[in-house]
């Protein structure tokens, strides 16, 4: 057994053997044909598993590790995920459903999000999850619905700093944003939620994800504990909790580097000192999801023709952006780069070679998995395998585009 060609770093987390990927220890050709049809995604446990153990050893005990649903909503994934974090971060009724049906105690559950709708607010209210606030409106509305169902609810409040992460792929706070309450704007809702007889439970500040660069993510969790600590000056009673976006990110692209997590779960273990000599009993937690879960999972895709028109190689898959959106370039919203992918039933390091663009069955030119990329020669038959697809794969695509049927998800 041995590892594929280091191409790129999101093809090294999976193992071959016999010049074939390997998925949760299975051959690629024998996955297939037990899950019966392609395209599928395959998620593999034991990477998971492993994930969480690597981020738990460079974290302080004291520091607890959320999953963020979003990330990967699948029923069976957020199942495994639940018994190896210490909660589940959701956005919507769907994904509070799928994390209460793990069997996680509902107070372990938080619900995030802007633009939560009566019934998603009553819902998570009578199931007892923390509801992470995001406007005045919203807390007024809980404590209507709290008082209806005779429930008090669990509210954190959700801020918007006055800063960002960064160098971050995508910035959730810093400047006008749709999500949480401007930091200025938190003592008021403080003295708001009073007025209700509603008690806080902590502050979640989230400045941004999809980071790869150490010393800022661990500036911002610096920056966001330290306004926890200036916002928990204006709480009546003690803060329980404070919740921050981990940052962290995968590499995607050649060139980038792994995230090297040491310094960050050094500033860490100054940030729980800090907290603990300015607020005793108060816990920090870390919310992921694309760090935890990116790098486990495949997406799959056969190869149904192969054409050359001028010169130019085209493998054409029963796969493609409607799955895969962020692969394929978001709908051309952004400078189009490979993710990393390969033959994966040829990853022999020996064999012809050849630089091919791998397309799907769309009728756009926008439907491409991979552009003038070299792979392993392929004919109609082999399996095409795009890697750091465990994270915003499908349920961040456009499905019904098209009307091609859905792709299946499987835990290996």
């Amino acid at each position: 057994m041995n590892t594929p060609k280091p191409a790129h770093a999101g093809m090294t987390q999976f193992a071959v053997d016999g010049g074939e990927l390997l998925v949760g220890g299975v051959p690629l050709a024998r996955l297939a044909a037990r899950v019966g049809r392609t395209p599928f995604y395959a998620y593999d446990r034991a990477q998971l598993t492993a994930r969480v153990r690597e981020v738990r050893a460079h974290l302080p005990a004291a520091v607890g590790l959320h999953f963020s649903v979003k990330a990967n909503p699948m029923p069976a994934l957020v199942q495994h995920m639940a018994g190896l974090v210490d909660g589940l971060d959701v956005a919507s009724a769907g994904e509070l459903k799928t994390a209460l049906d793990t069997g996680v105690d509902p107070v372990r559950i938080s619900f995030a999000g802007p633009g939560k709708t009566e019934a998603e607010l009553r819902q998570a209210i009578a199931a007892g999850v923390t509801l992470n606030v995001e406007s005045p409106g919203e807390i007024d509305r809980a404590a209507r619905i709290g008082d209806a169902l005779g429930i008090a609810p669990r509210v954190v409040v959700r801020v918007n700093p006055d800063f960002e992460l960064k160098g971050s792929g995508m910035r959730m706070g810093g400047g006008a944003k749709p999500f949480g309450i401007d930091a200025e704007q938190v003592p008021a809702c403080l003295r708001q939620l009073d007025g209700l007889g509603i008690a806080l439970q902590g502050f979640h500040i989230f400045s941004g994800s999809q980071s790869l660069k150490a010393d800022a993510i661990a500036d911002s969790h610096t920056r966001s504990v330290e306004l926890a600590l200036q916002l928990a000056a204006d709480a009546r009673g003690p803060v329980a909790g404070v919740y921050l976006g981990a940052g962290f990110g995968i590499p995607y692209f050649p060139g980038e580097q792994r995230l090297d997590l040491a310094p960050i779960g050094a500033n860490l273990e100054q940030c729980v000192a800090r907290l603990a000599a300015a607020m005793p009993g108060t816990r920090l937690s870390l919310e992921s999801g694309r760090y935890l879960v990116g790098e486990a999972g495949v997406y799959v895709a056969r190869v149904t023709d192969r054409k050359v028109s001028r010169g130019q190689v085209f493998l054409v898959t029963d796969g493609g952006l409607h799955h895969h959106l962020a692969a394929s370039g978001n709908f051309g919203q952004v400078i189009r780069k490979n993710y990393p992918a390969a033959i994966g039933n040829r990853m022999a390091a020996e064999g012809e070679r050849e630089t091919v663009s791998v397309v799907g069955p769309l009728c756009t030119p926008l439907d491409v998995l991979a552009e003038r990329m070299e792979l392993a020669r392929a004919d109609v038959g082999d399996l095409v395998v795009v890697f750091q697809s465990g994270a915003y794969g499908l349920s961040a695509s456009p499905t019904a585009f098209l009307g091609h049927p859905a792709p299946l998800e499987v835990l290996v």
